[in-house]
């Protein structure tokens, strides 16, 4: 079974909704883990955005990158510019992609405004998770 890890700045939004998709998208192809370079807890604009589309990660943790060293993966995922950069030294030899998802956490507006901008990031996400299961496994 592949095992893959989606990697971003803090383990809130974007990797937690990809985790979540990829989950959905691969059922029992892969095992899917998300971290962060930091952890900043699981963004409850986030579990709600995937409680729109009928995916629930509520019960998604924030992991730190270190608790996935000893781990050998198939795939690894950056979905920010941050996590791509400042990533620290990860012994593996897994096969990288990197997509800058915008950062919903960083919306500004009303509150619909902010919702309709995690709709939107979710969706983008949620159209790559699933070309990726398709191409990749």
């Amino acid at each position: 079974m592949k095992k893959i890890l989606i990697l971003c700045t803090g383990n809130s939004c974007r990797s937690q909704i990809a985790e979540g998709y990829l989950r959905h998208f691969a059922g029992n192809k892969a095992l899917i883990y998300s971290a962060g370079i930091e952890t900043h807890g699981v963004n409850p604009r986030a579990i709600e955005t995937m409680k729109q589309d009928g995916i629930d990660i509520s019960a998604h943790s924030s992991n730190h990158i270190e608790e996935y060293m000893a781990l050998d993966f198939d795939f690894l995922i950056t979905v920010c510019d941050n996590a791509k950069e400042s990533c620290p030294f990860f012994p593996t030899q897994a096969i990288k992609f990197h997509y800058n998802f915008p950062d919903p956490a960083k919306a500004r507006g009303t509150e619909a405004e902010i919702q309709a901008q995690f709709a939107q990031v979710r969706d983008i996400i949620k159209e790559y998770c699933q070309n990726f299961v398709h191409k990749n496994l």
